[in-house]
């Protein structure tokens, strides 16, 4: 009831924040996540490995 106004024609009628550009420098680097996400798996593994030679 008492909020402002928005004029109908308004490209941001809510007043959100703008959005940020999309470029390179923001982007997420999924080749590298890849490549972390790979070498955590292999390490999971020699670890699973490792405990079940040392313990039988």
């Amino acid at each position: 009831m008492d909020q402002p106004r928005h004029d109908p024609g308004s490209r941001n009628p809510m007043d959100h924040p703008p959005e940020q550009d999309s470029g390179a420098d923001g982007s997420p680097k999924f080749g590298r996540l890849l490549a972390v996400l790979i070498c955590a798996v292999l390490l999971i593994v020699v670890i699973t490995f490792a405990s079940e030679a040392y313990f039988s």
